[in-house]
């Protein structure tokens, strides 16, 4: 059912300096910040030859990277991105299988303007799965 690892997210403490680590330490080409008030946070992708990283920041007061810093003050790896090819198709596979979606179960449009879904870090070894259709 999953395709492609589509970028893996990291929260972080302070987005212009990560952004200066990847762009000048590792060299790394870095997008542009871009705000979704949707997900309460300002995201930047940066672009690699086999998938994309994911730089997280908190955009308002109830953004859920508060909490996720609050516990990891120097930031961390916050979730996976996997692709899919049917949202829906998979939404309704995981409920069947007995996967718990967060949120009102119904897809949002995420950072690449696609149809993304967040699954409980619960049922997947700890780590926070989000999918996005492709």
């Amino acid at each position: 059912m999953i395709g492609r690892l589509n970028h893996v997210a990291i929260a972080v403490p302070d987005l212009d300096a990560a952004m200066a680590q990847y762009r000048g330490t590792l060299g790394a080409t870095v997008g542009a910040p871009q705000d979704e008030p949707d997900h309460g946070v300002t995201v930047v992708f940066i672009e690699l030859p086999n998938t994309k990283i994911e730089l997280l920041y908190p955009l308002g007061d109830n953004s859920p990277i508060t909490g996720f810093l609050d516990k990891n003050p120097s930031g961390g790896i916050h979730h996976i991105c996997y692709e899919v090819e049917d949202i829906l198709k998979a939404r309704d596979h995981l409920l069947t299988e007995g996967a718990r979606i967060l949120g009102s179960g119904e897809p949002k449009i995420g950072a690449h303007g696609k149809p993304v879904l967040f699954l409980h870090p619960k049922d997947f070894n700890g780590c926070l799965v989000e999918l996005e259709q492709v």
